[in-house]
């Protein structure tokens, strides 16, 4: 085998289709482009990321990255130390013998809070000692054992959704009500109806 023996493997390689050289060698006149039009000029090429002149993708998106969640419970945050400090102050009312009562309107009032128009949280920074029956809308895990590691409560809020899907469970149960139900049967006939 010499080197003049050598050629590629049949159908490997296709000569270029060499265009605008008549109408007999089937690319002539419009040269495979088509009838006038941006892509039948020279240099006319649109690139990739053209929309037909509408905003583009990349500019109709928001710039900076992340998003906002629509489902985000932004709380009033007070730590279970802060209350504490509070009762040692007498700034929160003792009751005599008995856990002190923590609420978000009390909070307020003692200025532990800012606003009642958000839900309130009571995390467990701080220490703890005396009895507290704190009413909130949620609990931390480390609050709630800080409080009944004191001998307090930790009472939790249902918010007015629950409660009304709650309610809306159970009027939707099958079971029909005491009143509704039927007298059980007797062994005694019923009285026949009286002729008139």
């Amino acid at each position: 085998m010499k080197l003049h023996d050598l050629h590629p493997a049949p159908g490997s390689r296709q000569p270029r289709t060499r265009v605008g050289r008549g109408i007999a060698a089937g690319k002539g006149k419009t040269a495979g482009r088509g009838t006038k039009g941006q892509k039948a000029r020279t240099g006319g090429s649109i690139p990739p990321w053209f929309e037909g002149g509408q905003t583009p993708l990349h500019q109709r998106i928001p710039k900076l990255r992340g998003f906002r969640n629509p489902l985000r419970v932004e709380y009033e945050v007070v730590n279970v130390g802060r209350i504490a400090e509070l009762v040692e102050r007498g700034r929160l009312p003792a009751p005599a013998g008995g856990p002190v009562t923590v609420t978000q309107e009390i909070l307020r009032a003692a200025g532990l809070v800012s606003t009642l128009r958000r839900p309130l949280k009571v995390l467990g920074a701080g220490e703890v000692t005396v009895p507290l029956f704190v009413v909130a809308e949620a609990f931390s895990r480390t609050a709630r054992e800080k409080i009944e590691a004191a001998g307090g409560t930790a009472q939790l809020i249902v918010p007015a959704e629950a409660g009304s899907a709650a309610r809306a469970d159970s009027a939707a149960s099958p079971e029909p009500p005491v009143e509704a139900r039927p007298a059980a049967a007797s062994n005694e006939s019923p009285e026949p109806a009286a002729e008139s």
